[in-house]
């Protein structure tokens, strides 16, 4: 997607979202003066998701050797990048929104996991501060970590369905039920969603079948042939996690700020809704409207 496309897009869903929100504000009772800023919030949302899709590996090079060298002509009223950085948590809220505007649509088909995000090197975990209220030691197929987890629901097509962020110890089970309840058809995941009690709650709920591999310890059970062939697709949405991470940058160990290290995540997954090719089984499925 190219500046112009995105910045339209980020503006017209500015248009109509910034009335809504200004109306449902809470007020303090205190007098505020709300003084606008130089860079428009619908210019600062489009910097901050430009970023995502670079190849810049930090955003203090992008900003300073980038935008301010090569985007003056896009963006007029450029600040310093101390004061942009400031700015970054104004549109937190817009952005959190507008990415849930980007999210696919059920096809009947979908995949769920959760993915590390570590918020510091393993032997600096005792002298992180950052993070110290919130973030937990948590634990993957291949090592320790301190920080978070997202977890993430994704269709066949490669579609953004859902996301989730917990701390690091949280059970990958645990905000399943919030995060499908939308969907519909089958869901598939790995052994850590093995749960006889979750399974059948879905299934009595909404009718969502949930569809995991086997421990080496379980007996064996009769699976449809279609259903085992999906499983072993399953790779699709590790796929996704290696594309956010590598290349729409959700995770790195330098956040100073809890709400820049959200601005940053929420940018990343726009960032990747907007891709114009993602990893996708190639089904060729309808989305279809969700049951009642």
């Amino acid at each position: 997607m190219s500046i112009l496309d995105l910045f339209c897009s980020v503006d017209e869903f500015w248009q109509q979202f910034a009335p809504w929100w200004q109306q449902h504000l809470l007020a303090s009772g205190a007098r505020q003066r709300r003084r606008p800023t130089r860079l428009h919030p619908s210019e600062i949302m489009t910097i901050a998701i430009l970023f995502q899709q670079s190849h810049y590996r930090t955003f203090k090079a992008f900003y300073t050797e980038h935008v301010q060298q090569h985007l003056r002509g896009e963006f007029l009223q450029l600040v310093s990048y101390t004061r942009f950085v400031e700015l970054l948590p104004t549109v937190l809220v817009p952005l959190i929104v507008y990415l849930y505007h980007q999210l696919g649509t059920c096809t009947g088909i979908s995949f769920i996991d959760s993915t590390a995000l570590a918020v510091c090197k393993t032997p600096r975990i005792h002298q992180h501060r950052v993070f110290a209220c919130d973030a937990a030691r948590g634990k993957t197929s291949v090592g320790w970590f301190y920080g978070f987890k997202l977890h993430l629901v994704v269709d066949d097509r490669g579609e953004l369905l859902a996301f989730c962020l917990t701390p690091g110890n949280v059970d990958d089970r645990r905000p399943v039920p919030r995060l499908v309840r939308r969907l519909f058809g089958k869901l598939f995941g790995d052994r850590g969603y093995i749960s006889q009690d979750l399974a059948a709650d879905l299934l009595v709920t909404q009718g969502l079948h949930l569809i995991t591999k086997l421990r080496k310890n379980m007996h064996n059970r009769l699976v449809d042939v279609g259903d085992r062939l999906l499983l072993r697709k399953r790779a699709l949405i590790e796929t996704i996690v290696d594309e956010l991470k590598n290349v729409c940058q959700i995770e790195h160990s330098r956040h100073r700020s809890p709400l820049n290290f959200l601005v940053n995540l929420m940018a990343g997954l726009i960032a990747y809704c907007h891709l114009p090719k993602k990893p996708s089984l190639d089904l060729g499925l309808p989305a279809l409207p969700a049951a009642a």
